[in-house]
Parts: structure tokens; C-alpha cells; sequence
């Protein structure tokens, strides 16, 4: 374990990050399951793909001001509602400001490039396809790599491993939601498989780290 993340976490992200820039055409070959020459990406305006997309936002302002509201209503009335301290609200802060926030949104969005799927020729764009770890075109901001979204949907992680009965359970549903939603992005050409993966591990060590320093190192 380094900092509460198991090694293999490590290894297994420097591997898949290894594969996807050395064979970049397996983000390809997966974009291409979603996409058809007379109706582009022609799941972009399914139901399901809106309702995940939209529903990142809410989801992290939501849980942010009940947290909030429950660390005030405990502190006044010194109760302890879903065991809610000053604590759990600054780790949650500081997961969301470093993950989704600093390192995908910040660092890698803003400086790596990478047109978005919808955006190469290959699928009737006009720019050119990178692979993932790769600077790309210099683009404007906002650039695919990596998913901005997936990562905001796998925060519930950070939330999951709060719980104190049931936790893998939780973290279970907390990896299936991210995943939806990175699905989501992929089907509409928003993302390529390797932004969703990355953000993936990306608020994983980040939440599994931040859980460790907060709750565990002193016991």
C-alpha cells in the first residue's frame, strides 16, 4: 500500500496508460461501435445518454449543500446525522477540488489538446486524432482528454468510502455510475474510452489518498 492505495492500482494504471499510447487505435476501434457514416453518433440524443450527461452537476452541487447543511445542522445541534463533521466536508472539498477539479479539468483538459471524437475527420471533424498522454492539437480549452464528466460521476467514490457498513457495495455502484456516464460520453462522441478510464483512476488514487491522510494514517 502507498497511502492507502494498493500497488497494483499503480501498476495497473501505468500499464493501461502504456496500452492506450502505444495502441491508440483501440480507442478507435471502440468509437467506431458507436458511430454510423449517415447518422454520425447516432445514440447522441437517446434519453439515457441526456440523463447521465445531465446529471453530473446536480448530483455534485446536490450532495456538496446537503453535506454542508448536515455538518451545520450537527454542529448546532450536536448531533451526528450520517456521522457528517467538519472533517468529511473538507475531505470531500479537497477530493473534488484536486481530482475533478485541479488534475482532469485544470491540468489536463487546459494543456493536453486532444480533439474530442466528434471533432476528427475520421468521424467528420476536422482535426487531427492523438492518442491518450500525448499532447495534441493545441486546441482551445475544454479538450478530451481527460473526461471531465466521468470524473465528476466518479466522485461518488470518495463518497462511498464514507460509509461505514456496506462500503464495497456502495463503491460498486459509485464505479458503475462513472462508468455510465463515461459510457454516455463516448456514445455521443463526446470522449474517447481512455478519458473515461483515466479520469477513473484519477479520482480513485486521488479519493483513496485523501480517505487515508484524513481517516486512516493515525489509526
Amino acid at each position: 500500500m502507498f497511502f492507502g492505495v494498493s500497488y497494483r492500482v499503480y501498476a495497473l494504471f501505468f500499464i493501461v496508460s502504456i496500452i492506450f499510447i502505444f495502441f491508440p487505435q483501440i480507442d478507435l476501434y471502440i468509437t467506431d461501435n458507436f458511430y454510423l457514416e449517415e447518422s454520425k453518433f447516432f445514440l447522441k440524443h437517446e434519453l439515457w445518454v441526456k440523463i447521465l450527461y445531465h446529471s453530473v452537476k446536480p448530483l455534485l452541487i446536490g450532495t456538496m449543500v446537503v453535506v454542508v447543511g448536515l455538518w451545520i445542522y450537527n454542529k448546532k445541534t450536536k448531533k451526528t446525522i450520517l456521522y457528517i463533521n467538519g472533517k468529511v466536508v473538507l475531505y470531500l472539498v479537497v477530493v473534488l477540488a484536486i481530482a475533478p477539479g485541479l488534475i482532469v479539468n485544470t491540468m489536463l483538459k487546459e494543456n493536453m489538446g486532444r480533439s474530442r471524437p466528434v471533432n476528427i475527420v475520421k468521424y467528420g471533424g476536422e482535426q487531427e486524432f492523438t492518442p491518450a498522454f500525448i499532447v495534441g492539437n493545441r486546441i482551445p480549452k475544454n479538450a478530451s482528454f481527460s473526461s471531465g464528466h466521468a470524473a465528476g460521476a466518479y466522485f461518488t467514490i470518495a463518497l462511498a468510502l464514507l460509509a461505514r457498513r456496506h462500503k464495497n457495495v456502495y463503491l460498486s455502484s459509485a464505479i458503475v455510475y462513472g462508468s455510465a456516464v463515461g459510457l454516455g460520453r463516448i456514445a455521443e462522441g463526446g470522449h474517447f474510452f481512455s478519458d473515461v478510464v483515466t479520469s477513473f483512476f484519477i479520482v480513485y488514487i486521488v479519493s483513496k489518498t485523501t480517505y487515508y491522510f484524513f481517516f486512516e494514517r493515525d489509526i
